[in-house]
């Protein structure tokens, strides 16, 4: 059986810092209380002219080079996002056209909001199963600052940009090892954006195309949901918590970080956190924390991981690998 390795991490961040402090002067509450209640103490913006598949052209080109690999070597491209440039084509068609690949190899897009970049993990491991994809990029990106009503506090302190990528190869040596992936579409009005092509369409054209959250709701189901992805990952794969070196999870709020770290018994020391310089960024916070946490030398080669994640729809996943 031929496992799906990651030889390569990468990430981008845009260069705007928009601190907690300036949110005070935007939103009626304080930067105490953003950062007591999520953790974020700043969060990256991009600028006017960036686009979600300049993002992850940037974090994209910085995977092939830790990788050693030339673009051209690729044969599939997968990108999780939600604030694709355009309706279609996809950014990972887009990403594609801008590494100057044309080899005819497949390349879409996943949307599962914040667990993306799980889910895309998943579907690009099941090609390496099949022998259908050799060497891979998987991409999450996002600009979810465009998609945020930055007079609603409720939202606005969470959210953040950026993008992080990896490159998978076909290899004899354990890479991702298990995934698990849930949905359950029936909790779709408490986390989502109530407009688009086919629904409120006049919303969108009037701008008003936002996140829309029921806080304390969504924060009972990640942290349950969280718990128990972890506990199903390491029962499918007969392992104990000790077992695990890492635990990466979407970087939604530190309260539900750390609430899911006490429900398990994992130490903070073994649980990779970003949300206090990045904030949400959705698709892009796995592979954020990810690409800092290799190259820091946190994460070692051999370190099993889990990544986890949990987003609208509501979606909710693990990867488990050995790195």
């Amino acid at each position: 059986m031929s496992f799906a390795r990651v030889i390569g991490t990468g990430s981008y961040l845009p260069e705007k810092i928009l601190t907690s402090k300036e949110l005070e002067s935007m939103v009626d509450t304080t930067e105490q209380w953003i950062i007591s209640r999520t953790g974020v103490r700043e969060r990256r913006i991009a600028a006017a002219h960036e686009r979600t598949s300049d993002l992850a052209e940037h974090a994209s080109r910085a995977a092939l080079d830790a990788a050693g690999v030339s673009p051209e070597e690729l044969d599939l491209i997968v990108v999780a996002t939600t604030t694709a440039d355009y309706v279609f084509p996809s950014v990972a068609c887009l990403l594609q056209d801008r590494l100057g690949i044309h080899n005819g190899g497949p390349a879409f897009d996943v949307q599962a909001v914040c667990t993306g970049f799980v889910y895309a993990l998943d579907v690009v491991n099941r090609f390496f199963l099949t022998g259908g994809s050799k060497k891979a990029l998987v991409v999450g990106a996002e600009t979810f600052s465009r998609i945020i009503d930055w007079t609603d506090r409720n939202t606005c302190i969470l959210f953040g940009d950026g993008a992080g990528a990896v490159v998978l190869e076909a290899s004899d040596e354990p890479g991702i090892v298990s995934s698990h992936l849930h949905a359950d579409g029936k909790y779709h009005e408490l986390l989502n954006v109530s407009a688009g092509v086919s629904a409120n369409y006049e919303q969108v054209l009037r701008g008003e195309a936002y996140t829309q959250m029921h806080g304390s709701e969504v924060f009972k189901w990640a942290v349950k949901t969280l718990g128990d992805i972890v506990d199903e990952t390491l029962a499918a794969n007969s392992l104990t918590k000790s077992d695990i070196d890492w635990l990466i999870p979407h970087q939604a709020n530190i309260r539900i970080i750390n609430a899911t770290a006490k429900k398990l018994g994992i130490s903070m020391e073994q649980v990779v956190v970003t949300v206090d310089r990045h904030g949400n960024t959705s698709a892009a916070s796995i592979p954020l924390a990810f690409d800092e946490a290799v190259r820091d030398g946190r994460i070692k080669r051999g370190h099993k991981v889990i990544m986890e994640g949990f987003g609208g729809g509501f979606t909710w996943g693990s990867i488990l690998l050995v790195y």
